[in-house]
């Protein structure tokens, strides 16, 4: 009798064992997944559908688990977000009530973002966002892709972020429509200022000051000499960069080239932007940044070197 009870309890006990692993996820389960289940995809389909992208582990197990726990023996079209491994049966129990888990994801895109880091910034957020089209398909658009705390879904493309952040943009700067008009500066000759005074100072009254003295070397001819360009350009800030550098070929060169970069280095936002359209006047012409971010101003060049020399030790 004993050997009776103990042949069952070991046969229950592999049963049990044998039972959940059939129905445990694949140890490769890639987490924050998301499997798109299309309009009339049958139950074998969708079981290899979810087998290949290591959801679950066996086709057939997923088929019985789905007929036990949908009446109709069907899962819901939609896109469906895994953010952990779940064993066959829930992702049956979710496939047939259209569990979809898709909860919106918050993305912080700070001022003065590129859209190289912006790329970055979402990948990281976004399972499966594509950064590489995105860097590609924004590229031209530096400068109006408005840097902000955005909410976005999963699943969300390419094209509907650009689309998202195209239109906050719009939205944010045309309540500053009559001081560009007032200014007399075109959008595009703001927005690229806008993206080198972000980079150049931290502060509001900082910001002002230095759009003044960099409004006034572009209305004279005068070279920007603008140090925040490098680090678009060949990826140094102000305290790595040497006379090589500064002599580097690219429209973003504002030492080589007079003028406005070819656009924007970055995107700015809207604390940079309504600088450069009230800009401080000043007799400054010069300025520059030590080591601990304190700014430093010069009425002429002797001046500005006298300061080189003493706080760029």
């Amino acid at each position: 009798m004993l050997k009776k009870q103990q042949w069952f309890l070991g046969t229950l006990a592999l049963f049990v064992i044998l039972w959940g692993a059939l129905l445990a996820p694949p140890i490769s389960f890639p987490a924050h997944q998301i499997v798109t289940i299309t309009a009339g995809a049958n139950v074998a389909e969708i079981g290899a559908q979810l087998a290949e992208a290591k959801i679950i582990q066996w086709p057939l197990i997923f088929r019985l688990a789905l007929f036990f726990t949908s009446r109709q023996n069907l899962a819901v079209a939609g896109d469906y977000y895994f953010n952990r491994p779940v064993n066959v049966w829930r992702a049956a129990w979710r496939l047939a009530r259209g569990e979809y888990h898709l909860t919106s994801v918050k993305v912080t895109l700070p001022e003065g973002t590129a859209v190289q880091e912006m790329a970055e910034i979402l990948a990281a957020a976004l399972p499966g966002f594509d950064a590489a089209t995105f860097s590609t398909d924004a590229r031209s658009l530096e400068g109006q892709l408005f840097p902000d705390t955005y909410f976005f879904q999963p699943t969300v493309t390419v094209p509907e972020v650009i689309e998202r952040l195209q239109t906050n943009f719009q939205e944010k700067i045309e309540p500053l429509t009559p001081l560009l008009a007032e200014s007399g500066r075109t959008l595009k000759q703001v927005i690229i200022m806008a993206s080198l005074v972000e980079k150049e100072a931290a502060t509001l009254e900082a910001r002002r000051t230095i759009a003044g003295i960099l409004w006034k070397r572009l209305d004279i001819g005068m070279p920007l000499q603008v140090d925040a360009v490098f680090p678009y350009i060949i990826d140094k800030n102000t305290f790595e960069i040497n006379r090589r550098d500064l002599a580097t070929s690219s429209p973003y060169n504002t030492y080589r080239f007079r003028g406005l970069p070819e656009g924007p280095i970055t995107n700015p936002g809207l604390a940079a932007i309504t600088a450069v359209l009230q800009p401080t006047a000043s007799d400054y012409w010069y300025y520059l940044s030590d080591r601990r971010g304190e700014l430093h101003y010069a009425v002429d060049f002797d001046a500005h070197r006298a300061n080189k020399t003493k706080y760029l030790p």
